[in-house]
C-alpha cells in the first residue's frame, strides 16, 4: 500500500490540471494554462518512469482496490489499480508522448481560438488513457475506454465552426458506438459466465469455463466473449471495416492527431487484447480472426496511403497499416511483440505527425504536398527527423521499427508453420505491406522536401502580392522557415527513441521475461522463442540475407523512381485505372456506411421511436395507465355520494366480504 501515493500521482496530476484549466482558463490566461497542464503531465511522466524502474528492479506488482464504487446484491464493483510490467510500459509510452505533444502545442496552437480549452482537453485525454491502462477490472476499463472516445469527439471537432470537422467527430463517435456495443456485450457475458469483472478472478476461472458452450450453439463461450470484446477493439483501434473514422480525424489539430494515432485511443484495443492474453489463448478461432483482420488493415488500408496528397492523411493511413501489424502479432499469439511494436510505433508515429505539423506551420497551414517541394533547405531539422521517422516506419535497420516489425513477420511465419487458419493470407499481406509502407512514406518525403519549390507557384496562383496569409489572417513571407524551438525540441526528443528504443527494449520485450506476470504468449510462439533465442545483433546480421529489408529498400527505390519520373507514374495509373478508382473511393466503405448503414439505422431508429416510444411507452404504458386510473377513479367517484348511510352500507359490505373470505379459509 506504500506505493498508492505514487499511483495516485500518475492518475490525478493530469486530471487536476485539466480541471483547473477547463474551469478557470480564461482567468488564468494562456501562459499559466499551458504551464499547469504541462506540469501535470510532467509529474505523471516522472512518476511513470519511477514506477517502471520499480517494476524492472524490484519486480513490483500491485493489484488492489482504491475504493468500492457500487454494490448490487452480492456483486461489488470497485475502482482498482493493477500495476505490472504491461501497465508500467504503457504508462511511460502514454505520458512521454503526451508530454511532447503538450510542449509542441504551445507553438502550433499559439494563435488559435480555444487555446486553453485545447490544453484542458488533451490533459483530460491523457487522464482517461491512464485510467484505462491502470484498470484491474472490466468496469474501469470500460470507463477509460468510453472516456477516450468522448474526449476524442471534442478534440476531432475542435474546429467546430467547420462543417468537415463536425462531420468527422460525429463519424468517429457513431462508428465507435458500433464497436462499443460489441465490447459492452462481451463484458456482459464475462459477468454472466464468470460471475465477476475483476481480471485476476476471471483468469482464475478460465479453466472452469473453457469447456462451456454459448447457449448450446456449439460455440465456445470463451470464443464468443473474445470475438465480442475484439469488436470493441475494431472500433477503437480502427480495424476494417470500422476504420472509416480514423482518416477523417485529421480534421482535428495536428497535436491531437499525433496523440490519438501514436499513444492513446487507437492503441487501447491492442492493450486490451494483450491484457486478456490468458483468455484469448483459449480461442484459436478468435486469434485467427484477429490476425486476418490485422492483415487486411496492414496491406489494403496501407495501399490507400499511396494515393494521398494531404501530408497528414499519408501518416494517418500509415497508422491504419501499422495497427494492422500489431493485430497480426496478437493474432499469431505473439502478444509481447504486438506491444513491442506499439511502443516503437508510438515514438516514430508521434514524430512523423509532429514533423508534418511543423511543415504545415511553415507552409502557413497548407497540407497539400503537391504545393510543397524543396523544403529541405529551409527546414533542415524537420527534414532530418522526418527521414528518421520514415526509416523507422519502413522497418530499415537499425531504426526502432525494424526490430518490432521483423519480429511480427517472424510470428506470422511461425503461425503459418503451425497451420493456423488464414495464416497464408496473413503472411502474404504482412510481407507485401513492407513494400507498400516504404513506398508511401518516402513518397511523402520526396514530395514534401525534394524537387521543385512548388509552394512559390501555388502562392502566385492565389495572390498577386509578394506575401501569403495563413488561415488566421497573419501576414507571412512566402518563403518557409524552420519552426520555433517549442516545435523542434519535441521532434528531436522523439527522434532519439525512434532510433534506439528497438535496441534498448528488445531483450526485455521479446525473448526476455519482462512480461512474465502480465502477458502470456501463445505456446506455439513461446516455444519458438525458447528454441531459437534472438538478439538485436543476430537480427541485424540475419537481415542482410533475409527478404524484409530488401522489400523495404525496394519500396524506397520505387518511391524515388516515381518522384523522378512522372511518366512512370502516368503509365502505372493508366494500367491500374480501375483499381485506383476503387482505392480513391476507399473501397466504397464510406459509401456503404453513409448510403446503406446510416439510412437503415435511421429507419430502425424511427420505427423504435414511433412503435417503441410513442405507441408502447408513451401510448400504452404512461398514457394508457393514466387512462385506466381515470376510468376507475370515475367509477369510484360515483360511489362517493357523501351520505352517511352510503358509507355505512359499504362498510358493512366490506365486513361481510372479509368474514366470508376468513370462513372459507377455516373450512378448507
Amino acid at each position: 500500500m506504500t506505493g498508492i501515493p505514487l499511483y495516485l500521482t500518475i492518475i490525478l496530476s493530469p486530471l487536476i490540471s485539466s480541471t483547473l484549466v477547463g474551469l478557470f482558463g480564461f482567468a488564468l490566461g494562456k501562459k499559466i494554462s499551458h504551464t499547469l497542464t504541462i506540469l501535470g503531465v510532467l509529474i505523471s511522466t516522472i512518476a511513470s518512469y519511477v514506477l517502471l524502474s520499480q517494476v524492472l528492479n524490484n519486480g513490483l506488482h500491485y493489484d488492489g482496490p482504491l475504493y468500492e464504487w457500487l454494490t448490487v446484491g452480492s456483486q461489488s464493483y470497485s475502482v482498482g489499480i493493477l500495476v505490472d510490467s504491461l501497465t508500467a510500459t504503457m504508462l511511460t509510452v502514454v505520458t512521454s508522448v503526451s508530454l511532447m505533444v503538450h510542449i509542441y502545442t504551445i507553438g502550433y496552437m499559439e494563435h488559435e481560438e480555444g487555446y486553453t480549452r485545447f490544453f484542458s482537453y488533451i490533459s483530460l485525454f491523457t487522464f482517461m488513457m491512464i485510467m484505462l491502462v491502470m484498470a484491474n477490472n472490466f468496469i474501469q476499463l470500460f470507463f477509460g475506454w468510453e472516456g477516450v472516445g468522448l474526449v476524442s469527439y471534442l478534440l476531432i471537432g475542435f474546429y467546430f465552426k467547420r462543417e468537415s470537422a463536425t462531420f468527422a467527430n460525429l463519424k468517429a463517435f457513431l462508428v465507435n458506438r458500433i464497436g462499443d456495443l460489441g465490447f459492452l456485450l462481451g463484458i456482459g457475458l464475462v459477468l454472466a459466465y464468470f460471475g465477476t469483472l475483476n481480471y485476476a478472478e476471471v483468469f482464475a476461472k478460465l479453466n472452469e469455463i473453457s469447456g462451456v458452450t454459448f447457449l448450446n450453439t456449439g460455440w465456445s463461450a470463451i470464443t464468443v466473449i473474445c470475438l465480442l470484446l475484439f469488436v470493441g477493439a475494431m472500433g477503437k483501434s480502427a480495424q476494417f471495416p470500422l476504420h472509416v473514422w480514423l482518416p477523417d480525424s485529421m480534421e482535428g489539430p495536428t497535436p491531437i492527431s499525433a496523440l490519438i494515432h501514436a499513444a492513446t485511443m487507437v492503441t487501447a484495443g491492442i492493450f486490451m487484447v494483450a491484457r486478456l492474453s490468458p483468455m484469448y489463448n483459449l480461442s484459436i478461432t478468435a486469434l485467427s480472426f484477429i490476425a486476418i483482420i490485422g492483415a487486411i488493415n496492414a496491406l489494403f488500408l496501407g495501399l490507400l496511403g499511396l494515393i494521398q496528397n494531404d501530408i497528414k492523411r499519408v501518416v494517418a493511413y500509415s497508422t491504419l497499416s501499422q495497427l494492422g501489424y500489431m493485430f497480426i502479432a496478437l493474432g499469431c499469439g505473439a502478444y509481447s511483440v504486438g506491444v513491442f511494436h506499439l511502443m516503437t510505433h508510438a515514438f516514430f508515429k508521434a514524430l512523423l505527425f509532429l514533423a508534418a505539423g511543423s511543415v504545415i506551420v511553415a507552409m502557413h497551414h497548407e497540407q497539400d504536398m503537391r504545393k510543397m517541394g524543396g523544403l529541405w533547405k529551409y527546414m533542415p531539422i524537420t527534414y532530418v527527423v522526418t527521414i528518421i521517422g520514415n526509416l523507422a516506419l519502413a522497418g530499415v535497420p537499425p531504426f526502432a521499427g525494424f526490430f518490432s516489425k521483423d519480429m511480427i513477420l517472424e510470428a506470422a511465419s511461425n503461425a503459418h508453420e503451425h497451420g493456423m487458419f488464414g495464416s497464408s493470407f496473413v503472411v502474404f499481406c504482412a510481407y507485401t505491406a513492407v513494400i507498400v509502407t516504404a513506398c508511401y512514406s518516402f513518397r511523402q518525403l520526396f514530395m514534401t522536401f525534394h524537387g521543385k519549390e512548388r509552394f512559390r507557384d501555388a502562392h502566385n496562383d492565389h495572390h498577386d502580392d509578394e506575401h501569403a496569409h495563413d488561415d488566421h489572417g497573419h501576414h507571412h513571407s512566402v518563403e518557409p522557415k524552420e519552426s520555433p524551438w517549442v516545435i523542434t525540441l519535441p521532434l528531436i526528443l522523439l527522434a532519439i527513441p525512434s532510433v534506439i528504443i528497438g535496441w534498448v527494449a528488445f531483450d526485455k520485450f521479446v525473448p526476455g521475461q519482462f512480461f512474465h506476470d502480465a502477458i502470456f504468449n501463445a505456446s506455439f510462439f513461446a516455444d519458438k522463442l525458447a528454441e531459437d533465442p534472438i538478439t538485436p545483433i543476430h537480427m541485424m546480421i540475419a537481415s542482410l540475407h533475409e527478404l524484409p529489408v530488401y522489400l523495404a529498400l525496394s519500396g524506397i527505390i520505387l518511391a524515388f523512381i516515381a518522384h523522378k519520373s512522372p511518366a512512370f507514374v502516368s503509365v502505372i495509373k493508366s494500367i491500374f485505372k480501375p483499381v485506383i478508382y476503387v482505392m480513391e473511393r476507399k473501397y466504397f466503405m464510406d459509401d456503404l456506411f453513409i448510403n446503406i448503414f446510416a439510412p437503415l439505422a435511421r429507419g430502425l431508429g424511427k420505427v423504435l421511436w414511433k412503435v417503441g416510444d410513442i405507441f408502447l411507452i408513451d401510448g400504452l404504458i404512461v398514457n394508457g395507465s393514466a387512462r385506466v386510473v381515470a376510468v376507475f377513479a370515475k367509477i369510484f367517484r360515483r360511489a362517493q355520494t357523501g351520505y352517511v348511510n352510503s358509507a355505512a352500507t359499504y362498510m358493512v359490505l366490506g365486513v361481510l366480504i372479509l368474514l366470508t373470505f376468513c370462513t372459507s379459509l377455516i373450512l378448507h
